[in-house]
Order: C-alpha cells, then sequence, then structure tokens
C-alpha cells in the first residue's frame, strides 16, 4: 500500500538523492524505528507535519464533548448519566494531552486555540452533525469511537515520541468509550420496538460520516504519502476504513440493525467486506464549514474561551505574584 501511495500521492517525495545529508539521517533513524523526540533534529515540514495533525487531534477531542454535553441533563437514568461524565471528562482530557504533545514542538496553546476559532485550523468533521436522540449517544461511542480507536491505536507507534506516548492511556479510554456507546445501544435495541427504531435511525444518521472521519481516499490525501514515510501514520486511510468496516459488520448484527449500505456485502476473493461509494462532496463541504452545525460548534467553543479569561488571567497574576514573592 505505502508503494502505491508514493505514485498516487497528491505531494511528491523527495528522492534520496534530493535530501540533505540530515534529512538522509533522520530517515534513517526513521527506518530503524528509533522515535524522534522534541530536542532532536528534524525536517521542518515534519515538524509542521506533526503540529498540524496533533492540533487538529486535540481540537477533535474538545469539540467532540459538545454533541455529548447535550445529553448530560436527559440522560435516562443516574448511571448512564455517570457514565456519559466520565466519557466527557475524558476527551477533555485528551485534548490537554494532545496540546502538551504538540507545545513540544514549538507551538503556543494560544496559538493552536486561535488557529481553531479562526477557522484555519480543523477538526473531524464528524462532530459537525447533531445529536437528536439519545441513541446518537451510544451511537457515537460505538462508531466514532470505534473509529477513533481503529486510527489511534497505530499511532502509539508513531515515530514522534510525545505523540507515541500520549496516545498509549487515550486508546484505554477510548476502548471504554467504545464498550460503553455499544452498550447503550445494546440496551436499547433489547428494548421496547419503539427504542430499537430509535437506535436504527441514529444508525442510518451517524454510518456514512463515520466511514468519512478516516479521512479522504488515498489518491486524494495530500499529506499521506510523506506522513507513512516519516512513519507519523502507519496504515492508509483507506486502510483503516476496510479494517472499520469489516470489524463493526458482525457488531451490527448482533445489535440486530441494519448498516444503511444497499451495497454491502461479503468479498470471499478479497476477504472483506464491499462497501458502497461515500459523498466526498458532503464530506469537503462540512470540512469546509457547511456543516449542520459547524457555526454552533465554534461560537461554543470561542463563547468559554472568552468567558474563561478572567480564570487564565487571575491565574496567570497569581504565578506573576508567587515569582516575586519568591525572588524577594
Amino acid at each position: 500500500m505505502y508503494a502505491q501511495m508514493v505514485k498516487t500521492g497528491v505531494k511528491a517525495l523527495k528522492s534520496e538523492a534530493e535530501m540533505s545529508d540530515a534529512e538522509r539521517a533522520f530517515q534513517a533513524r526513521i527506518d530503524a524505528d528509533l522515535r524522534i523526540e522534541p530536542r532532536d533534529w528534524m525536517p521542518d515540514d515534519y515538524r509542521r507535519t506533526l503540529i498540524r495533525q496533533i492540533s487538529q487531534h486535540a481540537h477533535s477531542e474538545v469539540v467532540g464533548m459538545l454533541p455529548e454535553g447535550n445529553w448530560v441533563t436527559r440522560a435516562p437514568s443516574l448511571k448512564r448519566k455517570a457514565i456519559l461524565l466520565a466519557k466527557i471528562q475524558d476527551e477533555g482530557g485528551h485534548g490537554l494531552y494532545l496540546y502538551s504533545a504538540a507545545e513540544t514542538l514549538g507551538i503556543t496553546r494560544d496559538q493552536m486555540i486561535e488557529a481553531l476559532h479562526s477557522g484555519k485550523a480543523k477538526y473531524s468533521s464528524i462532530f459537525n452533525y447533531p445529536t437528536l436522540t439519545w441513541a446518537d449517544i451510544g451511537t457515537i461511542g460505538w462508531l466514532v469511537d470505534g473509529a477513533a480507536i481503529m486510527n489511534q491505536i497505530p499511532l502509539q507507534r508513531c515515530s514522534y515520541g510525545p505523540y507515541a506516548r500520549a496516545m498509549v492511556r487515550i486508546c484505554k479510554e477510548e476502548s471504554f468509550h467504545m464498550r460503553q456507546g455499544y452498550d447503550s445501544l445494546l440496551a436499547l435495541c433489547r428494548g421496547t420496538s419503539e427504542q430499537k427504531r430509535m437506535a436504527q435511525d441514529a444508525l442510518d444518521r451517524w454510518w456514512w460520516p463515520s466511514l468519512m472521519m478516516f479521512g479522504p481516499p488515498d489518491d486524494a490525501s495530500v499529506h499521506s504519502a510523506q506522513s507513512m514515510r516519516w512513519k507519523i501514520k502507519i496504515f492508509s486511510n483507506d486502510e483503516l476504513r476496510q479494517r472499520f468496516v469489516d470489524q463493526t459488520v458482525p457488531q451490527a448484527e448482533i445489535l440486530g440493525l441494519t448498516l444503511p449500505d444497499p451495497d454491502l456485502r461479503w468479498n470471499e476473493a478479497r476477504g472483506h467486506y464491499d462497501f458502497g461509494a461515500i459523498d466526498w462532496e458532503e464530506f469537503y463541504r462540512v470540512l469546509k464549514g457547511g456543516g449542520p452545525c459547524n457555526r454552533e460548534r465554534l461560537q461554543a467553543r470561542t463563547s468559554a474561551w472568552e468567558e474563561g479569561r478572567w480564570v487564565r488571567d487571575a491565574a496567570l497574576a497569581c504565578a506573576e505574584k508567587q515569582v516575586r514573592r519568591q525572588a524577594s
């Protein structure tokens, strides 16, 4: 797959002859599966690629708290409320881990937040869809966090040390998120016919956006070939998407739900499920700000940042006062 991406990737890769001595030495470390640490020399493009990817990952974790937060006060039981609160708290922690990892590359948290609020930085398109019923919360846990795990487990082997180490705890917690989502849907599917219809409706709305989470197809992915050469990514978008489909189909059968894809069928020759065409026009439209909740999500994050300014200012003033006291 890597060789195919080298041929089809949008951005051409440098040949070894085109690399500087420092770049060849750096690539040799990558090829030997040695981790790159913050104080090590790295190409500027490697640093920029990591900043883009890690900051977008952090933004996705933080923005991802919003569609679930709408249901904290409407959870059907105290047990479900406690689980949802714990999950939202985990997502906030994931954002903090990832912002900290990105800061080791020389960018500040304020710069990353400003890029998010101004629309310069992106986050996962999946979080621009509304949560209409309680079944959406379970479906997010099952599908969205299931897709996240599929993306994130290979990142534990990422070439950049701080990112790889942050992913260890994040993946463990995402596994819990997926399990609680599936458990919630299982309860609905074993409930009344109305509850099962609600679960099916949520699956119908979230299935295709979940497949889009893995990014554009390999032949249209601008950064994938270089990211795979640097081992920032281990598997391509299409490989991960196929793994997710293969994993999810049997789970849907246990739930008794039907995936909304008439072209979905097992391909004996390939040993994988074939699935229908993804609406990439919708993916790019949502990514560019045209989704159902893009404006709402950014407004919520911007408002929270501004309303919390006095807390940050107070903490900074307290820290400066302590420094002056110690100096005197």
